[in-house]
């Protein structure tokens, strides 16, 4: 099927090739699944830069423009760069949702609309959690995430294999640790720092706990796992994708009642796309919570369920104005209804909330649903035009008794533990939730394709995708990836610099720009004038580069990001970034 760009043609700049590659997939599958294709098709842009006011818009000069090498070397203690197309990958994700939205649009009566993104606006979405626990003002009293320091969670072996572990309960991981002969106490110490790492991107432990795991053999580990429900995963080099389709959707059963949901409202010209489209949320942590705030972001109303007193999320710190900034940062402008729905009472709440929606959308543990009597087939005897979306860690990838469904052992099963990082650093997850970002943008994406055929069905549909399966969207090489000195961040005078994609495809010619000997000298010659000035030469010599962000709070006051990140307001006191699309109507020829 053609796919054309604003342009009308198929031609992308370089920056932006594997975005529009992912993209392309992405649509072919959503219109693919529909009875015969729309007739208008949506015009849509991928761009490198964006409305961020930086040189060099490839895919790793967003990653360090946009907080993105900071954040993923926090455990290194210095930015590093994820070595496969992670933000490219996400930008694509978010092109197809912006086009499908369109398509949404323009089959409920709105004019047809030209949508489009960036690189840049791609890679401050997978930093928003992180930008607003590092732009918001703590309440008085609040203690700081343990995050001082640095360190990766991965864990070797005295037979030298390397290790993660996972899991979600303190007592578990009390006795797998009390298994290996280490003392309550020293394991407690380990506990905070271990689960907070999803927010810091860091996991200082005990120097104990890694000593410990150094005594022991492989096996040893995997039973003390075993014998306490933790999981335990073995890091291997391996950087092949799983076989995976992204987002699978089956039809709803034919209904047996007359009962239909309210139409959504055809969107008016001012509005969003999804204006009109109800969406009933009850998800937990990032994954399922990102899928909700990016169709709040396109327009749709979606309204939270929560367990009576609120999801415990709420207290992490850091907190400002009474609510954790990084649960806000995914969860603002989502009205939550409480609910138990471990009773008839909690589960008619959901019930009711559901005869009135477009969507309800979760990432409960698998069996969950079925146990609460809110599966698939429950919903749509209430509601068969509903577009149930669930999303899981693993799907039935791994069989019926998977590992602990979190973003870092979705990254080892996935490949992405040694795909993200270069060929002579060991394999080892990203202590950024690359997963988890990503995984609710295919959610998110696989219910706009839900909706979207529905409107050709007149039919509900059951819409799953996993973390795994979101992993396996990012391409890599069937290898690791070396990186040379000129593709790191590089220190000046007074902070670092990250060489654009031409000058790093053109290394005699950087090095005859700054008046290095050769490109093996380039990175002491750089030490010797500041950021701002090297920048300046390199652009004036058709190589541009950009500035390395070392501290997200600096990305609220930076006049290049004015467009593209909102600062604190009275009504959200943490930075944020700004809605990563553009729609606008096409005029008539």
């Amino acid at each position: 099927m053609s796919l054309t760009d604003e342009a009308g043609t198929r031609t992308v700049s370089a920056p932006a090739r594997t975005a529009r590659t992912v993209a392309e997939e992405l649509l072919g599958r959503t219109l693919d699944a529909l009875p015969a294709s729309p007739a208008d098709r949506p015009r849509w842009t991928v761009g490198g830069a964006g409305p961020v006011g930086i040189d060099a818009g490839d895919e790793r000069a967003a990653q360090a423009a946009c907080g993105v090498m900071q954040v993923h070397g926090r455990a290194t203690g210095t930015p590093a760069p994820l070595v496969a197309d992670y933000v490219s990958t996400v930008t694509g994700v978010l092109a197809a949702q912006g086009a499908t939205a369109a398509l949404l649009a323009r089959a409920q009566g709105r004019p047809p609309l030209r949508t489009g993104t960036s690189l840049a606006q791609g890679a401050l979405l997978t930093v928003t959690q992180y930008l607003a626990a590092a732009t918001a003002a703590a309440d008085d009293g609040d203690p700081p995430l343990p995050g001082s320091g640095t360190g990766l969670a991965t864990l070797v072996t005295a037979d030298a294999a390397r290790v993660e572990i996972e899991t979600l309960d303190p007592t578990a991981w009390a006795g797998f640790w009390r298994r290996l002969g280490v003392s309550p106490r020293t394991a407690g110490r380990g506990w905070l720092p271990f689960q907070t790492r999803f927010g810091t991107a860091v996991c200082p432990l005990p120097p104990e706990l890694r000593a410990v795991v150094l005594a022991h053999p492989l096996e040893a580990v995997l039973r003390a796992g075993a014998a306490h429900g933790v999981s335990v995963v073995e890091v291997g080099e391996t950087t092949a994708p799983p076989r995976l389709a992204p987002w699978a959707l089956e039809p709803a059963p034919l209904a047996h009642s007359s009962h239909q949901a309210p139409a959504a409202t055809a969107p008016r010209g001012d509005r969003l796309p999804l204006a009109g489209v109800r969406v009933v949320e009850s998800a937990r942590r990032v994954q399922g919570p990102m899928a909700g705030h990016v169709l709040r972001m396109l327009g749709a109303d979606v309204v939270r369920v929560e367990p009576p007193g609120g999801d415990p999320q709420r207290a992490l710190p850091p907190v400002a104005g009474g609510c954790s900034v990084r649960f806000s940062a995914l969860n603002h402008g989502k009205p939550v209804v409480e609910a138990d729905l471990t009773t008839r009472q909690g589960r008619d709440t959901v019930g009711e909330l559901v005869s009135r929606a477009d969507v309800f959308l979760h990432n409960w543990a698998p069996g969950k649903a079925r146990d609460l009597m809110l599966d698939a087939d429950a919903l749509h005897a209430l509601n068969p035009r509903l577009v149930y979306a669930s999303a899981s860690g693993f799907g039935s990838a791994l069989g019926t008794v998977p590992p602990i469904g979190t973003d870092y052992l979705a990254q080892v099963h996935g490949g992405l533990a040694a795909a993200l990082r270069p060929a002579g650093e060991a394999p080892a997850p990203s202590l950024m939730t690359v997963t988890d970002v990503l995984g609710g943008l295919v959610l998110a994406q696989a219910v706009l394709a839900g909706l979207l055929a529905r409107e050709w069905t007149h039919r509900g549909c059951r819409a799953t995708s996993s973390l795994l399966s979101a992993a396996a969207l990012i391409p890599r090489a069937d290898r690791r990836v070396g990186l040379s000195p000129l593709d790191h961040p590089l220190p000046t005078a007074d902070g670092l610099l990250y060489l654009g994609a031409e000058a790093r495809a053109r290394p005699r010619d950087v090095a005859r720009t700054v008046g290095a000997v050769g490109a093996d000298s380039v990175g002491e010659r750089l030490k010797s004038r500041s950021t701002d000035e090297w920048l300046a030469e390199l652009r004036a010599a058709g190589l541009p580069s950009v500035v390395v962000c070392t501290d997200l709070a600096d990305l609220a006051t930076d006049p290049a990001f004015t467009r593209a990140v909102l600062p604190p307001d009275e009504h959200l006191p943490y930075a944020r970034p700004a809605t990563p699309w553009t729609f606008t109507e096409e005029t008539p020829a």
